[in-house]
């Protein structure tokens, strides 16, 4: 059986080098988290600076909630792709995007409201210097997300094979709720560090 000039086989073998290469680069994207969160903990017991001594702004807490749903929707738009219902695995993943945006705008806002606060990047208390470190790798990352959203929207209009969908939202939905699951890493991380 032949499928845009390749077998079935290399098919197959192709997708299990993409599955393969995702979990590599989601152990390293862990790693990287945790050398932070490690640097952090050493940084701070150093004693040069005595933690973040700073309250997290609360919008932390809604986009926290709002990443949660967008798993739930995503996880959703994945069982609509199964079940060959495409109109509402379209409608899925755009609100699954809506909620991605949103994470991303809020995540803004608590710069903004840190910045309010006089709680600079650079500032003399490097500890909370973290706070945007940790988050703006994740907002990196999370941009990479919406990206994989996008095409899975193009996939889904374009009608590509059922195979083809199916491996696209499945490789998407891992990704995404490690993204969730970073998210509240990070959350809890520094809400423990404040």
């Amino acid at each position: 059986m032949e499928k845009t000039g390749f077998s079935t086989e290399e098919v197959i073998q192709s997708r299990k080098a993409k599955k393969f290469n995702l979990w590599l680069g989601m152990i390293g994207m862990f790693m990287m988290f945790a050398a932070l969160s490690s640097g952090f903990i050493v940084y701070t017991a150093s004693g040069v600076d005595k933690g973040i001594k700073t309250i997290l702004p609360n919008i932390f807490i809604w986009s926290t909630i709002v990443i949660v749903v967008s798993s739930i929707t995503l996880h959703l738009a994945y069982q609509a792709a199964k079940a060959e219902k495409l109109g509402k695995q379209r409608l899925l993943l755009i609100a699954t995007f809506a909620l991605g945006v949103a994470f991303f705008c809020m995540q803004y806002h608590a710069w903004t409201v840190l910045v309010s606060r006089e709680i600079y990047f650079i500032n003399s208390n490097a500890s909370q210097s973290f706070i945007y470190i940790f988050t703006g790798l994740h907002l990196a990352h999370i941009v990479a997300g919406l990206i994989v959203l996008v095409r899975c929207f193009i996939g889904a209009t374009n009608a590509v094979p059922f195979q083809d969908n199916q491996f696209r939202m499945n490789l998407a939905v891992i990704f995404w709720h490690f993204l969730d699951l970073l998210w509240i890493y990070i959350y809890v991380f520094l809400l423990l560090n404040q």
